[in-house]
């Protein structure tokens, strides 16, 4: 997103919520099971925000 000045905005929570959905995107992907178990979702999770 761009203002009309010019500087480009970030909203770092956006970002980090993106990138949380991410991995857990990657992991459902890569998963055997039809559905990821609580505990790989927090395995996933921590690693990310430990």
């Amino acid at each position: 997103m761009t203002p009309a000045g010019g500087m480009t905005v970030q909203d770092h929570v956006a970002l980090a919520e993106i990138e949380l959905c991410g991995e857990l995107i990657i992991a459902a992907s890569t998963a055997a099971e039809d559905r990821l178990s609580q505990d790989r979702i927090d395995e996933v999770l921590m690693g990310i925000c430990p």
